[in-house]
């Protein structure tokens, strides 16, 4: 029998190569939701290309034009945060494939694990800002969550056959992003588009930045440490420029054992849909005789003190990481509308963390209202938009 996948952010980045995952194995799946924020005239591509029982248009305004470019197509479409959730109620839903951008994807994914629905999971920003909330809710509704992020994939199947036994550490890769190497100084007066020139990734805009920044390996920290039950102390991060080794797992009596693949994400997300199982597929293969040399360096936390911040928060708990997320995504988003500095994206973070109070949230809704008072900080101290 076929999986039937939900896609929430279809149209982003990792949505469309799920898409080219899910074209190539059509014995394999079926398309049954696809959903977007705003891109309408992607959607309804997607749509008309894949058939899926339902689609939804976040943004309402786009509702009507949806609604009209589908009309003659058996598809359902729906508008709003809203429908977005209780899409996922579904029963012909197997799987629900998070590629949704930010704490926008928080909400769905937790709906989803309450209803039962196995999730692959690429929206890092989901157990950053509820990991205990998430992994204990779906360890109550005997769901699984897969991860999609490469760095906990390849975690995920260097644990495979390993799971009755003790691990020592978790190490996380990074290529170092586009300012490896540099220096402060040379940080001052960097621009969107030098920060946005990627060495080895191609990925969308935010995530991009925040390997940048490094921040996204403290988000990847985080996310690791509630997929795989794991304490900071023993999670370490490796800059590995040619990121062919993904991450690694090291046991108790000293061996490592990693996951090598060249840099596609189409692999950890064909990984996801697949599991248990793996299926054939015509990817590029690597090569030993293309990569002489694989190198590795300690992380300059000096000239990136998001890595820092991220420890720090994750450490501190209750909603420090949801504070640390929310000022990211707030700082970055006004990066990339050259509204700020690249070095003030730490700034603002480091100010938010400071000032905004400590609690512990025990429900999404409580998240969110962390998540706001912080944007609405940043909005009136910090003159962020």
């Amino acid at each position: 029998m076929k999986r039937r996948i939900a896609i929430l952010g279809s149209t982003g980045s990792i949505g469309v190569q799920a898409l080219e995952v899910i074209e190539h194995l059509p014995d394999l799946f079926e398309v049954e939701v696809l959903t977007s924020f705003n891109n309408a005239e992607l959607l309804i591509k997607q749509a008309k290309k894949f058939n899926p029982n339902a689609v939804v248009i976040v943004n309402n305004e786009a509702y009507l034009y949806v609604k009209e470019a589908l009309r003659n197509d058996d598809i359902k479409v729906y508008a709003g945060e809203k429908a977005l959730c209780e899409v996922l109620e579904m029963s012909t839903i197997d799987m629900v494939l998070s590629a949704i951008v930010g704490i926008a994807g928080l909400r769905p994914v937790y709906h989803a694990i309450k209803h039962g629905k196995t999730i692959a999971l690429a929206n890092k920003e989901t157990l950053v800002v509820a990991g205990e909330l998430i992994t204990k809710t779906a360890r109550e509704e005997g769901v699984n969550i897969l991860p999609i992020d490469s760095e906990h994939s390849a975690i995920f199947q260097s644990l495979a056959g390993e799971f009755h036994n003790p691990i020592e550490k978790l190490i996380i890769t990074a290529s170092g992003g586009p300012f490896r190497g540099k220096k402060r100084d040379f940080l001052r007066n960097v621009t969107k588009n030098d920060a946005l020139n990627h060495p080895v990734w191609s990925m969308g805009n935010k995530i991009t930045i925040d390997s940048a920044t490094l921040m996204n390996k403290g988000l990847e920290m985080i996310e690791a440490k509630w997929l795989f039950a794991i304490p900071e102390e023993k999670i370490e991060i490796v800059i590995h420029p040619q990121s062919i080794i993904h991450s690694l797992v090291q046991f108790e009596d000293g061996s490592l054992k990693a996951q090598l693949g060249l840099p596609d994400m189409k692999l950890p997300i064909q990984y996801a849909l697949t599991y248990p199982h793996r299926a054939s597929n015509t990817f590029p293969r690597f090569s030993f005789n293309d990569y002489a040399t694989l190198t590795f360096e300690t992380p300059d936390y000096d000239t990136f003190p998001c890595l820092n911040l991220a420890f720090n928060a994750s450490k501190t708990g209750g909603n420090a990481p949801c504070i640390l997320n929310a000022a990211n995504e707030m700082a970055v988003q006004n990066f990339l509308n050259d509204k700020i500095s690249f070095l003030e994206i730490e700034k603002n973070i480091e100010k938010a963390l400071e000032e905004i109070p400590f609690t512990t949230p025990q429900t999404i809704d409580e998240y969110y209202e962390s998540d706001h008072e912080t944007r609405l900080f940043l909005k009136k101290k910090m003159n962020l938009e």
